[in-house]
C-alpha cells in the first residue's frame, strides 16, 4: 500500500481495514506542543528520538496527522480502532509522521 507521499509529509495508516493518509499541519504541530507539554518542536522530536514518548503521545500524533489528512472522527474513535500492525506500527507511523514534518526525504 505504500507510506504516502513523503514530499507532501504524508504517511499511510490502516484503521479498521481502511487506508488513511496522515499529514501534520502547522496548526496541528502548535497544538501538539501544548498537549504534549513540549518546550519546543525540537523537544517534541527529541522525545521520540530518545524513546521518551508514551502511548498517549503516539495517539495524539496519529490523531493530529489523521485530521491533517481530512479525517473527521474524534480521539475515542481512534482509540477504539483496529490499527493494522498494532502498537508497533502505530509508533512507527507516528515517528515517521513527525520526521516527515521537518525533513525532506532522502533520494
Amino acid at each position: 500500500m505504500g507510506d504516502g507521499n513523503p514530499y507532501a509529509g504524508e504517511v499511510a495508516l490502516v484503521l479498521d481495514g481502511e487506508r488513511h493518509l496522515l499529514k501534520l499541519t502547522l496548526g496541528a504541530l502548535a497544538e501538539l506542543e501544548t498537549e504534549m507539554q513540549a518546550d519546543s518542536l525540537v523537544g517534541l522530536v527529541r522525545r521520540f528520538e530518545n524513546g521518551g514518548f508514551r502511548a498517549r503521545d503516539v495517539a495524539r500524533l496519529l490523531l493530529a496527522g489523521l485530521r491533517g489528512g481530512g479525517w473527521q472522527e474524534d480521539a475515542g474513535r481512534l482509540l477504539s480502532a483496529e490499527i493494522e500492525g498494532g502498537p508497533v506500527e502505530a509508533t512507527r507511523v507516528a515517528a515517521l509522521l513527525l520526521g516527515r514534518a521537518f525533513a525532506l526525504p532522502e533520494r
